[in-house]
């Protein structure tokens, strides 16, 4: 089975769809488009009547919700119904969940209760905004990281983990473990900023490994012609 990503021409990259109850990691240098592919995810989702939860410790709900006003694909109405979930971790509702760690962290803790969370509201799709997540929340070892991932990848929910990973050749463990790494590029030319998206990784389907175009549209983003090719 498929999902659509909400993303206009990124099925083409990857054969249709995300493979669906998987888990993939979206990277990529600050600005290139990472919460906003993310949302554009969720709010497909929300449309076609499923249950999304965006778990975010960057953004506030005011926050994300003024940040995504400049686009019309509607995360403003979509965060208004009981299809589409939004915690920050750092709220009262959010530290019920994530829980700040103390001198001893309590790791298996966050993971039951996130993934509890998913598995009782039939979550379908999750964004979890950022890995930086990961190092606040779970102790600094592999060993609980790659726990989480994988209690993560068990669910049923289709999962986008946003990366603070900026070096396409670098890799970490959520790159290692997930099911697809989605990264996007930023390139300053001549002509100012451009950007780009480069899928390296998708279990599960035929991908086209080089990097796109992108643009900003009212719609959100739009994959456009591989780069260097007009």
């Amino acid at each position: 089975m498929r999902v659509s990503s909400g993303v206009s021409g990124l099925h083409s990259l990857i054969g249709g769809g995300l493979p669906a109850g998987r888990l993939y990691v979206v990277s990529g240098p600050p600005g290139s488009g990472k919460t906003t592919l993310s949302t554009q995810f969720l709010v497909e989702g929300a449309r076609q009547g499923e249950s999304c939860l965006f778990v975010s410790m960057h953004e506030s709900r005011a926050d994300i919700i003024e940040d995504m006003s400049a686009y019309e694909f509607g995360f403003d109405r979509a965060i208004e119904t009981d299809r589409l979930t939004f915690v920050d971790v750092f709220s009262s509702d959010g530290k019920r969940l994530f829980r700040p760690p103390g001198k001893h962290r309590d790791s298996s803790g966050l993971i039951n209760r996130l993934t509890g969370f998913i598995d009782a509201n039939d979550v379908e799709r999750v964004v979890l905004d950022s890995t930086m997540l990961l190092k606040h929340f779970l102790s600094d070892t592999d060993s609980n990281t790659i726990q989480f991932l994988t209690a993560l990848k068990r669910t049923d929910a289709t999962t986008l983990l946003i990366s603070e990973m900026t070096d396409p050749s670098a890799y970490a463990d959520e790159q290692y473990l997930s099911h697809g790494v989605i990264f996007l590029h930023n390139f300053l030319e001549d002509s100012g900023m451009q950007r780009g998206i480069q899928v390296l990784k998708m279990r599960g389907a035929a991908i086209d490994t080089d990097i796109y175009e992108i643009s900003f549209e009212a719609d959100g983003i739009t994959v456009g012609t591989k780069r260097g090719v007009r």
